[in-house]
């Protein structure tokens, strides 16, 4: 290698910034805000225009005030289930498949020699992507683009709220190698009321506790959180969030 030549950036640590970015705001975004917005800058896995809006996203971000952005974190994604976080969501909802379906993505984890320590689900998507961040490209790349239809979902869904973490959802899809348009769930999410009202999700908990007060096929009245908990039979995982671009960590906390 030429002298003058430097390592092309590891798809890792543009995985790992997606997932500090589109977790909880905490101090640690503001205090390494400069070297999230470098790691993203040298990234040759994304267009540069994307580059650039991501960037200034970033800095915009950490100029505003950090309980600002938590009360608009919070009423983003912990309002209403259309942009969960959670993987599965968008697949199973709250039913018992979702349960057996984070039990299987944990064994996953474990397989790879990864014992997850958080407090979140194994769907939780900067979770999953702090694993796919320990995978070689390829394996990642699949693995994004497995769930593709999940990612162009939520980025539509993003655009149409006008959050700026649709463009963490584009970098993605660029990833994984999906188109960053989808004419029939443009046409889906058009249609889709507002989930984050009040009374919507008054609505919503009204369904909720009609549907757990039914027992399932299996005559169990459990959500999908608890058949997951119970299935896995283990103590809660702690994620070990220290700071940007740190891997999952292969201990369990005692």
């Amino acid at each position: 290698m030429n002298e003058h030549q430097t390592p092309t950036p590891q798809l890792s640590t543009l995985l790992s910034v997606i997932a500090r970015l589109l977790d909880y705001p905490t101090n640690e975004i503001w205090a390494h805000s400069q070297a999230l917005c470098e790691a993203v800058g040298k990234s040759p896995y994304i267009p540069p225009d994307l580059r650039r809006n991501i960037i200034g996203e970033i800095n915009t971000m950490t100029a505003d005030d950090i309980y600002e952005r938590q009360a608009r974190y919070d009423g983003l994604f912990d309002r209403g289930r259309s942009v969960s976080l959670s993987l599965f969501e968008h697949v199973h909802g709250e039913s018992r498949e979702r349960g057996q379906a984070m039990v299987d993505l944990l064994e996953v984890y474990r397989q790879h020699g990864l014992e997850i320590n958080s407090e979140q689900m194994p769907d939780y998507i900067p979770l999953f992507l702090e694993f796919l961040s320990t995978q070689d490209d390829n394996t990642a790349r699949q693995w994004l683009a497995d769930v593709g239809h999940i990612l162009t979902l939520l980025t539509e869904r993003l655009r149409k709220r006008d959050a700026w973490e649709a463009r963490l959802f584009e970098a993605l899809l660029t990833v994984a190698g999906q188109p960053l348009h989808d004419q029939a769930v443009n046409l889906q999410v058009a249609d889709e009321a507002d989930d984050s009202t009040l009374s919507a999700i008054d609505k919503a908990w009204e369904d909720r506790e009609i549907r757990f007060d039914e027992p399932l096929e299996d005559g169990s009245t459990c959500s999908a959180i608890e058949q997951f908990q119970q299935i896995n039979g283990e103590q809660p995982i702690i994620w070990d969030k220290k700071g940007p671009g740190k891997p999952i960590t292969n201990e369990v906390s005692q």
